[in-house]
């Protein structure tokens, strides 16, 4: 490591632990962190682990663990329609505006949802697999108590708040962990660094994926209540980790954050540690929901994170281990069938050599939930 890059990281490690003396000055509940080994399940650090936190667009990871288990039950097929209906394109941003009785296929719907964070298409999920939205979330809580996510609770498919939705750190863990090792087969839909219609393209709100070596994984998620949240994932020379983090006050500093972590958990040597499954709750909130709205989506949180985008708007980033992205994304096609999808795509094709380098177009400002 040569001087310049340790003296970056000195000075990341700083304005981390500065970020976190804030939050906790202004009586914000300290920011939940996990990360964990995947192979081993060894817990490599942890921090209110136990804290319950409202998921934001975080609970698409169990929406996708829920579709995975009807999948491999035989109910569907990733081919199998989602249409589009009246109550799902009801639901508010972020989401793809389609109308009722339009269709995708099960597989553009999952990389919608776990890109652009569609809330409704989450919804037209949940509906066609599940028959019912809350017939889908009964099956949502029923997998997350199966697989030992023992402080979860989702009253709907998409992460928007209200009572009784509820996770943390460790169950989000938990999740991501599980995901990974039960369906190996699904792990590009987390890497995937953004969608194309064929008339619009949608970069991944996860700014680590592209740009973190050995990053291929998995969610971002952002309300007012519960911050700038995120999962991700790396594997890197045999090694493979999972880090949570929770209540970031911008898209840059969670990006910063998980970046840190990860690179922590695939080059350390030694070391024991818990078992994910032998930690034991702690912390003396851990019961109450927090809710940091007034840290997050103040006056002066904004102008903060205002200043925290350069002269593009693009957010700024701090990590030495994240770097720039000099190329154009690598985009899939997701998007509607039949009439609808052809002209999607006869509006506007999208030949080779003209999308452009999107690479560096400006992180979008997150709408919920990101």
């Amino acid at each position: 490591m040569n001087g310049r890059t340790t003296r970056r990281s000195a000075w990341f490690l700083g304005s981390a632990l500065l970020l976190t003396a804030s939050l906790t000055a202004n009586g914000a509940a300290a920011n939940p962190r996990m990360l964990v080994d995947i192979n081993t399940l060894q817990v490599i650090e942890h921090e209110d682990a136990f804290q319950r936190w409202y998921p934001a667009s975080l609970t698409k990871l169990m929406t996708a663990y829920t579709v995975f288990r009807a999948i491999k039950a035989g109910e569907l097929t990733l081919e199998s329609p989602v249409i589009m209906t009246k109550n799902a394109a009801a639901e508010p941003p972020s989401k793809m505006y389609f109308k009722p009785g339009q269709k995708m296929t099960l597989d553009s719907a999952l990389k919608i949802v776990l890109v652009k964070s569609a809330n409704d298409v989450a919804v037209a999920i949940a509906e066609s697999v599940g028959g019912s939205e809350q017939g889908f979330v009964n099956r949502m809580n029923a997998e997350a108590a199966r697989i030992g996510m023992s402080s979860s609770h989702f009253i709907n498919p998409h992460g928007l708040p209200g009572k009784g939705q509820y996770t943390t750190a460790r169950d989000l863990a938990v999740l991501a962990v599980t995901l990974k090792r039960e369906f190996p087969q699904y792990a590009p839909y987390f890497a995937l660094e953004g969608f194309t219609t064929g008339k619009k393209q949608y970069p991944n709100f996860n700014m680590l994926i592209g740009r973190f070596d050995g990053a291929d994984g998995m969610k971002t998620g952002f309300i007012c209540a519960s911050g700038f949240n995120q999962v991700s994932s790396a594997t890197r020379n045999g090694r493979s980790v999972v880090s949570v983090v929770l209540g970031s006050d911008s898209l840059g500093a969670r990006a910063d954050i998980s970046a840190g972590m990860l690179e922590k958990g695939l080059t350390m040597r030694g070391g024991t540690g818990t078992k994910l499954g032998q930690l034991r709750p702690y912390g003396e909130t851990r019961d109450i929901v927090a809710d940091i709205s007034e840290d997050i989506c103040s006056k002066h949180a904004a102008k903060v994170r205002s200043e925290g985008r350069d002269e593009a708007g693009r957010q700024k980033l701090a990590s030495p281990y994240i770097h720039e992205l000099n190329r154009p994304l690598k985009l899939v096609y997701a998007g509607l069938l039949g009439g609808d999808a052809a002209k999607t795509a006869g509006d506007d094709k999208v030949a080779a050599g003209d999308m452009g380098d999107i690479a560096n177009v400006p992180i979008p400002i997150p709408r919920p939930t990101f």
